[in-house]
């Protein structure tokens, strides 16, 4: 079936050696916030200042694009005390009782270098950061079956199908991974890119999914070579022109998940499987959240273990 697709995205491009960058803007009035950052964006924010601009706000999570100078999308998800956790996000940590972040205005100016970001009436500065890439021994097939059956049972419960729940795209994308058909999983992943409405479409993260647990489930079970194989080159593919495909936000967390970094809620997840934490628990809090994006994820985890199950059997 054919979905609904957005609009590609206009071409990045690079500032032009030798042009001086605009003048850095000024701090004076600006509320100071400490915010804990993740590594997936230590390069940007260890950079000099540079300019960006704010794509979008939802309530707890303001995004903002650096992605102009770039060689692939970088978009900083300024994130309020128990939004979702993405991969790419700044946790701001803010006062109990003071006032939360000022009001994001799409198209308003932002800037991001030097452990500073200024955006949204703040200047953030970067005083600790937190890793995006779950860290757990060696997993079992049996752990890995448990942990499956149990995500499969709160995703059935939670009556929150993912956003393209239905079309045949999905399907074929997971059989491919299953049956290890590298050409056909290519094909697959290219046409799920961007498709769906929003900001970061369903396509997109239903791909993040499966490729965060064929490279860390994957990669952690006897046998999982070639499910890590296959992140390796379907991660490749999807990312080569996601962001002439696709929103800028979905094209970063595809990145994102290509080297194995995941949402907080997801590596929650994960940490379950390996028995780390209760696994039922971290489930129901991904399906929760960023409302949609959590059943598209949850669904990519399921197609993503179940295809590793079946690479390592082999």
């Amino acid at each position: 079936m054919a979905g609904s697709r957005i609009p590609p995205a206009s071409p990045r491009v690079p500032a032009a050696p030798g042009i001086a960058p605009p003048a850095l803007p000024p701090r004076s009035g600006q509320r100071v916030v400490p915010g804990v950052a993740s590594l997936a964006l230590h390069h940007l924010l260890r950079a000099p200042l540079q300019p960006g601009r704010v794509i979008a706000a939802v309530p707890g999570v303001s995004y903002l694009d650096f992605g102009q100078q770039a060689s692939e999308p970088q978009v900083i998800a300024l994130t309020t005390p128990g939004a979702i956790c993405l991969p790419n996000a700044v946790v701001l940590k803010l006062p109990a009782a003071g006032p939360g972040p000022g009001p994001a205005v799409q198209g308003e100016e932002a800037w991001a270098g030097n452990d500073h970001i200024l955006a949204c009436g703040m200047d953030v500065q970067i005083r600790r950061w937190w890793d995006p890439c779950p860290v757990f021994g060696p997993l079992s097939r049996a752990r890995l079956e448990h942990g499956l059956a149990t995500l499969t049972r709160v995703y059935a419960a939670a009556g929150s199908p993912a956003g393209l729940d239905g079309h045949d795209e999905p399907a074929a994308l997971a059989a491919y991974c299953a049956a290890g058909d590298l050409a056909g999983a290519v094909e697959a992943g290219e046409n799920l890119i961007g498709l769906g409405p929003g900001l970061a479409p369903s396509g997109d993260s239903m791909i993040s999914g499966l490729l965060l647990a064929l490279r860390l489930l994957g990669g952690a079970t006897e046998g999982g070579t070639r499910a890590v194989w296959l992140a390796d080159w379907l991660g490749a593919a999807v990312t080569y022109r996601a962001d002439q495909r696709t929103t800028a936000l979905a094209a970063a967390l595809l990145h994102c998940a290509a080297r194995g970094q995941a949402a907080e809620e997801v590596s929650a997840v994960l940490r379950g499987f390996a028995g780390q934490q209760p696994a039922e628990p971290a489930a129901r809090r991904l399906l929760a959240a960023g409302r949609a994006a959590g059943a598209d994820l949850t669904w990519g985890l399921m197609a993503g273990c179940r295809a590793a199950l079946a690479l390592s059997a082999r």
